[in-house]
């Protein structure tokens, strides 16, 4: 039976891709452990010294040659790694993706196009492909989210690299609040959403143009606020570095900046902080 594409609108109006073939092969069952765990079925004898040479031998990494798969960052620093997909040529990417997925059980890629998708879907049928924020994923079914980040926008235009960054937070285990269209040009938006503001344990205020926002919430909150610029504006924004020079000259308290359209950084340290506010 040949292969079929199936479109779904997602949350905010961007195309969730799905490929169904009757040719897919189901994955292999794979159980993704950390060292202690391995430690504790030798120990108990569950599993024998052999199996767990297997399971151990790539540590610290797996080296495939033209990419080294950090496999025990999770266990180090609490994330596992993300594939940067952009520019990767394609048998790189569809092997590196391939090798996360079979040992985690789940995988996140950003900044893929929808060509690599459809590649990476030969050899992981059950992989994810947002149109807007260009994430390629396969995330575990039963993840907890906790606590709570909040993102927010300027623009609609804005809402590309905030859904990068709404996303990563999601997959590394936080519940988020979707705070879109609230720029300064009509600030009533976002004092109506003030409510929704304080109950966050950390706010992401993504902009373009003059990139004013992250200022406004952090006069507003007590919790850390992330700026992020975006390259949304016209000609004098210089592709966002007018967002960025505003952000880090900002005379409010407690706003930390990452780059330019970087939202899958600022969902990251969201996530840490996150993380800490609900421990």
């Amino acid at each position: 039976m040949p292969g079929r594409i199936m479109f779904g609108s997602t949350r905010f109006g961007g195309t969730r891709i799905m490929l169904h073939s009757g040719n897919d092969k189901r994955r292999k069952d794979t159980i993704a452990m950390d060292v202690k765990k391995v430690l504790e079925r030798v120990s108990s004898g569950v599993m024998d010294v052999a199996e767990a040479e297997a399971l151990l031998k790539d540590l610290p990494y797996e080296d495939l040659g033209y990419a080294k798969l950090d496999h025990h960052r999770k266990l180090r620093s609490g994330f596992g790694e993300t594939v940067f997909c952009q520019g990767k040529p394609d048998p790189y990417l569809v092997e590196i993706m391939k090798r996360f997925y079979e040992r985690d059980g789940e995988v996140l890629g950003t900044r893929a196009s929808a060509e690599q998708f459809l590649l990476v879907k030969e050899v992981v049928p059950e992989i994810e492909y947002d149109t807007v924020s260009r994430i390629l994923k396969v995330e575990k079914k039963d993840k907890e989210r906790k606590g709570c980040v909040a993102v927010c926008t300027g623009g609609t235009a804005d809402i590309p690299v905030a859904e990068e960054a709404a996303q990563t937070a999601e997959y590394f285990g936080c519940a988020v609040d979707r705070i879109y269209d609230v720029g300064v040009a009509g600030i009533h938006r976002l004092l109506s959403q003030r409510d929704r503001l304080m109950k966050a344990n950390c706010i992401i205020a993504v902009a373009g143009m003059e990139g004013a926002l992250g200022t406004v919430v952090a006069g507003l909150v007590d919790c850390p606020v992330i700026a992020v610029p975006t390259s949304v504006g016209y000609g004098a924004s210089f592709h966002g570095v007018s967002a960025l020079l505003t952000m880090l000259n900002s005379c409010a308290n407690g706003i930390s900046v990452v780059n330019i359209d970087n939202g899958y950084g600022a969902g990251y340290l969201a996530t840490q902080i996150n993380r800490l506010a609900v421990k």
